[in-house]
């Protein structure tokens, strides 16, 4: 990740979009020190949601919707 000043980023502007096209690494772009500005590179998928990055991260262990509890210690089935 790059990290630029936002004097900077104006001067040298068309230079990083070059840059963050070619290598695809994020540019931030700082003001007083402070990041207010991220720049990537757009996907190739068309549409893209903030999900598919989470694509093959999540490893499921057990049964997702099973109960927890077994029934016999279910409140609302006790009369």
């Amino acid at each position: 990740m790059i990290k630029v000043d936002a004097s900077d980023f104006k001067a040298r502007c068309l230079t990083m979009l070059d840059v963050v096209h070619e290598t695809g690494e994020r540019v931030v772009i700082l003001k007083r020190g402070r990041p207010v500005a991220e720049l990537s590179r757009v996907s190739d998928d068309g549409e893209v949601h903030p999900q598919s990055e989470l694509t093959g991260t999540v490893v499921i262990v057990d049964d997702v919707v099973g109960s927890v509890l077994p029934e016999k210690d279910w409140d609302s089935l006790k009369e």
